[in-house]
């Protein structure tokens, strides 16, 4: 049975979580595109806090693109899944070419999603990274390692739904690790929703818009 409705309801029941991070001036929460940006959306808002999207991409083993082979992130970071790399014996070369192509939609994204807007400040702020689960774990890998280089003060992963054993792993990368439901034998993030589609890039504008307008307004 599904734990939401949607990522605007997963999002609302995340933040409940997070309640310690309201009203804080240093708290940054970052939505991962596309789908973790309307849960990020609903956690910013819950928190008072600013909004603004980061941008990583699954490398997708060929012919089983679902299948994450490791990812990539803003920074020129690049995170590999050496389980899958190993027992599919996947090349250097294949790796590349798909991270090549990636790296391409990557900064697609980023000039869409931002337009005009220069990067946040991440250095010295508490970090809140937000998808709408965790899977295999390699995008949001990606998004922390290029994250740390910016030395943030606290990194915090926020997701409505993991497996437990991944949740577990990434307490030992982040300063916290909140997982709003932790499901045992979690073979798809998307079995947890009852509307699960598809985020588009439209959306994703929209809500950065929305919540950018807003913080303008409550700094005005």
């Amino acid at each position: 049975m599904a734990t939401f409705k949607d990522r605007t309801e997963a999002g609302k029941l995340l933040a409940t979580k997070l309640s310690a991070y309201a009203n804080r001036a240093d708290v940054l929460v970052l939505g991962l595109p596309r789908g973790g940006v309307p849960v990020a959306f609903e956690v910013a808002k819950a928190l008072n806090a600013a909004l603004d999207v980061f941008v990583v991409r699954k490398l997708g083993v060929p012919g089983q693109e679902e299948l994450a082979m490791g990812a990539i992130a803003s920074g020129g970071v690049r995170v590999l899944n050496t389980q899958v790399v190993r027992s599919l014996h996947i090349s250097t070369e294949t790796i590349d070419r798909v991270a090549d192509l990636e790296q391409q939609e990557l900064e697609r994204r980023e000039k869409l999603y931002r337009g005009n807007r220069p990067a946040p400040n991440y250095t010295g702020r508490t970090i809140i990274v937000v998808d709408d689960g965790l899977a295999t774990g390699s995008t949001m890998r990606a998004a922390i390692a290029a994250l740390r280089q910016y030395e943030p003060n606290l990194i915090i992963v926020a997701v409505p739904i993991a497996a437990p054993e991944i949740c577990q792993e990434f307490q030992l990368e982040v300063d916290e690790v909140v997982c709003y439901n932790t499901p045992e034998n979690l073979w798809a993030v998307g079995r947890a929703y009852e509307d699960f589609s598809q985020t588009s890039d439209e959306e994703v504008c929209r809500l950065l818009d929305r919540a950018n307008n807003c913080q303008l307004a409550a700094s005005s």
